[in-house]
């Protein structure tokens, strides 16, 4: 059986649907793992958010705003196609996940090195840093790399999806 799954209606016409949410085995089925760990992704990219503005939005470069801001609208899409049990939610959240990790790694957790940098390291140390600001951040990182590893559990279970919706194994 494959992650989506057909139900017949009163008037035996086909329903869709693209992600399944029942336990298998008494363990969380990868769909509801994704979209447990999409609130988690959500809490922590407004946590964050949040300690920019304690932090002062004139504090960062236009580049940082600017990617921050396309982040967090990646982010709603894809939460959005989670919730929506879309097809693509999963490498939605692939693609936004481990990119946002990435991301947010360079631009916090190594020394200043562009005007993408808000760096929490080295001699150029972004203002107002404290440890709120890396508790933040870690938790970002972290939420980030979950939700992109839901998404591949989700590609992964019951055989292997393409976006469209067709099953290969």
């Amino acid at each position: 059986m494959t992650t989506r799954s057909i139900r017949r209606e009163e008037n035996d016409r086909p329903v869709e649907r693209s992600l399944r949410l029942p336990r298998r085995g008494g363990k969380q089925s990868p769909e509801r793992r994704l979209r447990l760990t999409a609130v988690v992704f959500a809490i922590a990219l407004a946590v964050h958010g949040a300690d920019h503005v304690r932090r002062g939005l004139d504090v960062t470069t236009t580049q940082v705003t600017w990617a921050g801001g396309v982040q967090f609208l990646l982010a709603a899409i894809a939460l959005v196609l989670v919730y929506r049990g879309h097809p693509w939610a999963p490498p939605a959240a692939i693609a936004i996940g481990f990119s946002s990790a990435i991301g947010f790694t360079a631009a916090h957790l190594v020394p200043h090195w562009s005007s993408f940098s808000d760096s929490f390291t080295g001699s150029r140390v972004a203002p107002n840093v404290t440890v709120l600001s890396w508790g933040t951040a870690l938790f970002e990182i972290g939420a980030d790399i979950a939700f992109g590893w839901a998404g591949v559990r989700v590609l992964g279970s019951d055989g292997r999806r393409d976006p469209a919706g067709s099953a290969s194994r």
